[in-house]
C-alpha cells in the first residue's frame, strides 16, 4: 500500500515545535523546528555489521573505518581500522562525504569534527554519528547550537549515569531548534565569532600567565637560595656571601633522617580511638592534608612512637611515589608515619625549619632527588641519598629573612595564579552566556524586517 502523501500544512506541522513544547520565546521572525528539519542525521551501523574481523590491511580499494577517536582528536589521521570495497558498498550507507559532521555518541559524548575535503573515502562506525547541515541553516550557527547548548543539555541531563550516550534517534530528531531567518543566523555568526575572539584573545594571554608560573617559582627559589635574594639585605646589615656553608640535608638535622613503620599497619576508625596514621599521599607542597587520613589501632601506635615521635617543626619528606614533595608539621597533636615519609628534623641552632622546609620543596633539592630515583612505575628515594643532598646555608638571621622574601613573593604569585584560574573560568561562563544570549535573539542583531523563517522553511516544503 502506498504511503499517504503530506500536505504542505501537515509537513509544516510536522516540523515545527508547538507553542507548548517551545523551551522558550524567541523573536517573532524566528520559529522553532524539529531538530531533524536543519539536518540529515545518521547513526553508525550495528556493532555485528561491523566487526574487528572484517578488517583488513590499508592497501588498494579499502576502506577507513571512521571511529569516535577521530572526533575527538580532531583528525582523520586517528585510527587503521579498513574494509573491502565489498564491505563498504554493503556500507554505503553509513559513508561519509568531505564536510559531514562527525560526533561521538557513547563515553565522550558531543565531539564533533568537520571532515575535509582531503579526507579518506569510508564508513562510521558503531559509536559516531554523521550530521548533513541543511540548507535551511547556517552550517556554523548549527554547530554553536548543537555542541555549545543541545549536547551540553544532553550531557549535563545524564549526569550520574556509568557511560553517557546520545538520545535514541526518535527523541534526538524531535528536538526543538531556534530558526532565525538565514541573514540574522549570519549576523549571530558573526557576533559571536568577535566576541569569542576578544575573549579566546584574552584567554591567550592569561594561559601565558599561568604556563609561566613554574618557571616564575623556580626563578624566585634559585634568587633566594643562590643569595641574590637578600643582596641588599646583605648590604645593609655588613655581611658577605662568605658566611654560607655547603651541608648536606643530615648535616643539618638533630636527629639522624629516618622513615615511619616498615609493618603493614591494621587500620581502625577514628571513633574506636584509632591514631592518625601519615604517608606519602598526604603530604602536599608545603602542609599535611589531614582531610582523608587512616588510623590505626593504639596498640601498634604505641610501638611506632616509642621508635619515632613526630614532633612540631620536623620536615616529612615524600620517598616514595610522590617523591621529593616536603611538607612541615605545624600541630602538637600525635599521629604516627608510615615507610613512604622520611623525617628531617631540623637542628635549629644551624637552620630554620621552614627555611629548610623551602629548599626541600625547592629544585635545588628536587634535582638531587631525581638523581637517585630507583623503582618501576613507582619512584622511590632511598635514606642514604636523601641525608647526602647539599645544600647552602646561610646565617639563621638570613635564613629567616630569606624565609619572610620568599612567603611574600610565593604569596604573591600564588595569588596571582589564582585570579588567572577564575579568569579562565569566568571567560568559559561568558562564552556559554554569549552562547544562550545567541540563540535567544538578544545579541542585538536580529532585524524585524527580515523575512520569517517559517515562511523560508514553507517555501522550501513547497519547492
Amino acid at each position: 500500500m502506498a504511503k499517504k502523501q503530506l500536505t504542505i500544512e501537515e509537513k509544516l506541522q510536522a516540523a515545527l515545535v508547538p507553542a507548548e513544547e517551545q523551551p522558550y520565546k524567541v523573536p517573532d521572525n524566528w520559529c522553532w523546528v524539529r531538530f531533524d528539519v536543519t539536518a540529515e542525521l545518521k547513526k553508525g551501523p550495528f556493532g555485528s555489521s561491523l566487526t574487528k574481523a572484517m578488517f583488513v590491511p590499508k592497501g588498494k580499494d579499502t576502506y577507513k573505518v571512521y571511529e569516535q577517536g577521530n572526533a575527538i582528536r580532531k583528525t582523520t589521521q586517528y585510527g587503521s581500522y579498513y574494509i573491502t570495497e565489498a564491505k563498504y558498498q554493503e556500507l554505503k550507507n553509513f559513508a561519509i562525504n568531505d564536510g559531514d559532521i562527525i560526533v561521538s555518541c557513547a563515553g565522550t559524548v558531543g565531539e564533533l569534527y568537520k571532515l575535509p575535503s582531503d579526507c579518506e573515502a569510508g564508513v562510521i562506525n558503531q559509536a559516531l554519528m554523521r550530521v548533513r547541515v541543511s540548507n535551511l541553516v547556517n552550517e556554523f550557527y548549527f554547530i554553536n547550537y548543537f555542541s555549545g547548548i543541545m549536547l551540553q543539555d544532553v550531557v549535563n541531563s545524564s549526569q550520574g549515569t556509568a557511560i553517557k550516550n546520545i538520545p535514541p534517534f526518535k527523541v534526538l530528531k524531535s528536538m526543538p531548534f531556534p530558526m532565525p531567518p538565514q541573514r540574522e543566523q549570519s549576523r549571530i555568526v558573526a557576533r559571536i565569532e568577535s566576541l569569542f575572539a576578544k575573549l579566546d584573545e584574552a584567554k591567550e594571554k592569561i594561559q601565558e600567565v599561568l604556563d609561566g608560573a613554574d618557571l616564575r617559582r623556580a626563578a624566585i627559589l634559585y634568587q633566594a637560595f643562590s643569595g641574590k635574594l637578600t643582596e641588599k639585605w646583605r648590604e645593609k646589615n655588613d655581611l658577605s656571601m662568605i658566611v654560607w656553608e655547603e651541608k648536606t640535608l643530615q648535616d643539618v638535622c638533630s636527629l639522624k633522617i629516618t622513615d615511619g613503620t616498615h609493618k603493614t599497619p591494621t587500620y581502625t576508625t577514628k571513633e574506636d580511638g584509632g591514631i592518625p596514621f601519615i604517608s606519602a599521599k598526604d603530604v602536599t607542597q608545603g602542609e599535611i592534608c589531614w582531610d582523608n587520613i587512616k588510623y590505626i589501632i593504639p596498640e601498634l601506635h604505641e610501638e611506632l612512637y616509642s621508635r619515632l615521635a613526630p614532633q612540631r617543626d620536623d620536615v616529612l619528606l615524600a620517598k616514595n611515589g610522590t617523591t621529593g614533595v616536603a611538607a612541615i608539621v605545624d600541630t602538637d597533636k600525635v599521629f604516627d608515619l608510615y615507610v613512604t615519609l622520611a623525617v628531617l628534623r631540623p637542628n635549629q641552632e644551624i637552620i630554620c625549619p621552614r627555611y629548610l622546609l623551602r629548599i626541600v620543596n625547592s629544585p635545588i633539592c628536587k634535582r638531587q632527588f631525581d638523581e637517585h630515583l630507583t623503582g618501576i612505575g613507582v619512584p622511590n628515594l632511598h635514606l642514604r641519598d636523601i641525608k647526602g643532598v647539599v645544600i647552602k646555608v646561610p646565617s639563621i638571621s638570613e635564613q629567616q629573612e630569606i624565609v619572610r622574601l620568599l612567603d611574600n613573593l610565593l604569596t604573591r604569585e600564588q595569588s596571582t595564579v589564582t585570579a588567572c584560574e577564575e579568569a579562565l573560568t569566568t571567560i568559559d561562563t561568558l562564552k556559554k552566556s554569549i552562547l544562550a544570549r545567541a540563540f535567544r535573539g538578544e545579541l542585538g542583531t536580529n532585524d524585524p524586517a527580515d523575512p520569517s523563517a517559517q515562511g523560508l522553511l514553507q517555501e522550501i516544503l513547497e519547492a
